[in-house]
């Protein structure tokens, strides 16, 4: 016959009682009536069959078998009540969730977080990086950072980052296979593109190369490169694959850096870029980043 497990209810109780020494404190601090704390003593003491306080003239002390069950319900009960402060503190504290794309995610917020997070250490930050386009409204207490137009997002979104693009790509590759020194020496060379699924609403290879009037056979390279994500085309450019388009904003610190060098002009398309789009209601918090990201964008662009 299967043993019979003990009732675990009177845990609290116990311990209560264990600590202060009186049956009447303990009820006092846990909000119940004294004989009902002392009911709940007896019947536990006949579920184990041994006494686990002894009675005095004022008061209880634990029993030797009181003692060494108190010292493992001391720690039970305390580890409980630990993780359940973290659980509190955890759900209390603010949240605010970003959403934006992989490139601007990786190339631009991810190495200045930590600025925003000495400012601020209370404020928990989810990061939600997508390639889908879906620009709706941020849900309440959310922010977004799109790229795209005014037109897309309405009077309420704020440009962060406007388009500026640069030819870009390792100074190895500059050496082997440039110098590119006029535009039209990028159509001979090798290309890294970033498709999109539908027109492309950015800099393309074909819409860079037609503001100088170039115009580049298929195959006139030797075999492009072509990814989905902004990410894949820097490294493609870092492992030397061929010249890349850069997004000034995103690839401001390899350029710094010297680890990729420009290969052609400028090119800017002001009214288009990464907007800033706030939460559908009000939130301090949401509104405490979009400020940050604001002032970090305008410092960058100094």
């Amino acid at each position: 016959m299967a043993e019979r497990l003990v009732d675990l209810g009177w845990l609290r109780i116990f311990l209560e009682v264990g600590r202060s020494g009186s049956l009447s404190a303990a009820a006092a601090a846990l909000g119940l009536t004294q004989p009902a704390v002392s009911y709940q003593i007896r019947r536990i003491e006949e579920q184990m069959g041994v006494s686990l306080f002894r009675r005095q003239h004022r008061g209880v002390e634990l029993s030797p078998e009181g003692q060494r069950l108190f010292e493992i319900v001391d720690k039970a009960v305390g580890g409980v009540d630990v993780l359940v402060r973290s659980f509190r503190v955890e759900a209390e504290r603010p949240s605010v969730r970003l959403r934006t794309d992989y490139a601007f995610s990786a190339l631009w917020l991810i190495p200045r977080m930590h600025a925003f997070r000495l400012l601020h250490p209370e404020v928990d930050i989810q990061i939600v990086a997508t390639q889908r386009l879906d620009r709706g409204a941020p849900e309440s207490g959310d922010i977004a950072v799109f790229f795209g137009t005014r037109d897309e997002f309405g009077p309420g979104s704020k440009l962060l980052l406007p388009e500026r693009v640069v030819p870009i790509c390792t100074r190895g590759f500059a050496e082997r296979h440039g110098p590119f020194t006029d535009p039209s020496q990028l159509a001979g060379t090798t290309l890294v593109h970033l498709d999109s699924e539908m027109p492309s609403p950015w800099f393309d290879w074909e819409s860079y190369l037609s503001a100088f009037a170039i115009t580049r056979e298929l195959y006139a390279g030797r075999g492009d490169l072509r990814f989905n994500t902004y990410s894949l085309v820097v490294q493609a450019a870092l492992s030397e694959q061929g010249v890349a388009i850069g997004w000034l904003g995103l690839v401001d610190s390899l350029l710094a850096a010297r680890t990729l060098v420009t290969a052609g002009p400028t090119l800017e398309a002001p009214a288009r870029g990464y907007w800033l789009l706030p939460p559908a209601a009000p939130s301090p918090h949401a509104e405490r980043l979009a400020e940050w990201l604001l002032a970090e964008a305008a410092a960058g662009q100094r």
